[in-house]
């Protein structure tokens, strides 16, 4: 049935609606490398997946465990190499969607996947940016996948990895960074939040199924803000539901085992 889904999935699958066809779209593992796959596999057939390790287009069979998965690499145009892809590609300007996860995402958008408290005597160590930093700094379009939790919403990163729109909105182009305004998206399994450019401030612009503001706002340390137009998240269709379950992820490594 169409309403059986769990949150991942739903947070999956509205991410994956984001990709457009015929964008290129740089990837690394975990829940954005399953909703890029979902996206290639029903509505955006044309999308160019590049994985970070430097497969370009693969047509990707059931999801990866890591970069370095042979999975990853099947039927590629091109076997590059990280150099090529973070350098040739993403510094060229010639990706158009960052996809991107992390653990701690602020207000400005900015995304910690390092440590959580001090940096030297650290409560918890992650295990860095790879090719975060490079994606979310050049990317002409930014994309973040996270489930909704108060601790992963704070009002300030305690580690900037990725820079979002840092502390305002011409911070990135003060920090010299090549794509100064890009449009940066955040999807959670509650709402839908993008940047507001004239503050470079996230703002809720959609809301899942049967969420309020009042729920996203309980699970979210910073004040939230609704843009001047907050939409409704369409349910996933019986469709979407079967692409996303058995051919993307029919292990289940993403989805969580029950539905």
């Amino acid at each position: 049935m169409a309403g059986d889904y769990n949150l991942n999935e739903l947070m999956i699958i509205e991410a994956g609606r984001k990709i457009r066809d015929g964008e290129t779209v740089f990837v690394g593992t975990g829940m954005p490398m399953v909703a890029a796959m979902f996206a290639q596999k029903t509505h955006a057939p044309n999308m160019c997946f590049v994985v970070e390790t430097g497969p370009i287009s693969p047509e990707v069979l059931p999801v990866p465990i890591s970069v370095s998965d042979p999975r990853a690499m099947h039927r590629a145009a091109k076997l590059g190499t990280l150099r090529e892809v973070l350098g040739c590609l993403l510094q060229r300007g010639m990706v158009d969607v960052g996809f991107l996860g992390g653990a701690q995402i602020d207000h400005f958008g900015n995304i910690n996947s390092t440590v959580i408290g001090d940096y030297r005597r650290p409560k918890v160590r992650f295990p860095g940016s790879g090719g975060a930093n490079d994606i979310a700094s050049l990317a002409k379009r930014i994309l973040v996948i996270a489930p909704h939790e108060k601790r992963r919403f704070p009002e300030r990163c305690s580690y900037v990895t990725s820079p979002g729109y840092l502390d305002g909105p011409e911070a990135r182009k003060k920090a010299g960074l090549k794509s100064p305004t890009p449009d940066l998206t955040v999807v959670t399994d509650l709402a839908v939040l993008s940047v507001d450019k004239h503050d470079g401030k996230l703002k809720v612009t959609q809301l899942m199924p049967g969420v309020t503001l009042e729920t996203v706002q309980e699970s979210t340390e910073f004040k939230v803000q609704a843009a001047s137009s907050v939409t409704p998240v369409e349910p996933p269709s019986a469709g979407e539901l079967r692409v996303l379950r058995e051919e993307v992820d029919p292990l289940r490594e993403y989805l969580g085992k029950g539905e």
